[in-house]
Parts: structure tokens; sequence; C-alpha cells
């Protein structure tokens, strides 16, 4: 009964201890290469091909004060990923997804399943110091080492 109690405590905080174990840090996107900053009005392809250069349009048809920055195409075990941030003055407005994991029915339920989550977290968070999700773990880290990357670039 004793080790019993034993075990259970210890599973407990060791469980405690793993879920508020954050991963990332701002430090790990430095050593990456730059983003791509590009206007609303031009698109980037499924594919992640984008210009060479950062470049901003001056002739954009985004209301004044909107910038549109566009974050490298992380390469993840399950595929590609890669985000788009909008801008508003020095604030997120929105999150696009560009490049999500493609191997398979299970990656398609899983992004569909973390994306709008860790979306939503950057909204709130206003910053890659966000929570991986639980059983997407490939796509969290893609997910955010796009996204730092496209900070970077836009705050830059």
């Amino acid at each position: 009964m004793r080790r019993a109690l034993l075990t259970i405590g210890g599973t407990a905080a060791g469980l405690a201890a793993l879920l508020s174990f954050k991963t990332h840090s701002p430090a790990d996107a430095a050593a990456s290469t730059p983003a791509t900053t590009t206007p609303t009005s031009s698109a980037t392809s499924p594919s992640g091909s984008t210009s060479g250069s950062a470049t901003k349009s001056t002739k954009s048809k985004e209301p004044a004060g909107t910038q549109t920055v566009t974050g490298k195409v992380a390469d993840t075990q399950y595929g590609p990923m890669q985000v788009q941030l909008v801008y508003s003055g020095k604030k997120i407005t929105n999150v696009n997804v560009l490049q999500r994991t493609d191997t398979g029915v299970t990656s398609v339920q899983i992004d569909d399943n973390s994306i709008p989550k860790l979306t939503s977290e950057v909204l709130t968070a206003q910053s890659a110091r966000i929570d991986a999700v639980s059983g997407a773990t490939a796509t969290s880290q893609g997910y955010v080492q796009s996204l730092q990357s496209a900070l970077d670039m836009g705050r830059a």
C-alpha cells in the first residue's frame, strides 16, 4: 500500500513538472535564416517559394499601418510549416498558415485540431512564447519556428 502511494505521488509530481516545462526559446530562432516580408496583395505559393530578399510594397492595398510578414518555412518530420503574420501597428491581428504538415490523414487531423489553438495563443500572447499542443509536437515546433522568424522580421 505504501509503495502504491509513493508511486502515485511520484507520477503526479513528474507529470506536473513535465506539463510546466517549456521547450522553445527566442534564442533558438535567432540562428535561423531571415524571413521574407511580403505585402498582402502578393501571394506566396503553397510550395513556400518566396523572393530572396525582404520587400515592402509602397502601393499595397493594405490599410495604413498594416504590415504582412511571412516567416521562413520550418521543416518538420511530417512536412513543412509556414506562417504569415498580419500586423496593425505593432499588434498581431491575424496569423495565416501558408504551409501545413502533409504526411497523410493523421497530419491533417492533427493540424485541424492544433493550428487554431496555436493561432489563438499567438493572438493572445503577441509573441512566440506559446504552449505546444499535446499530441501535435512536430506541428507546434514548426509553427513556433516559422512564427519566430516572422516576428523577428516584423518587429525589426
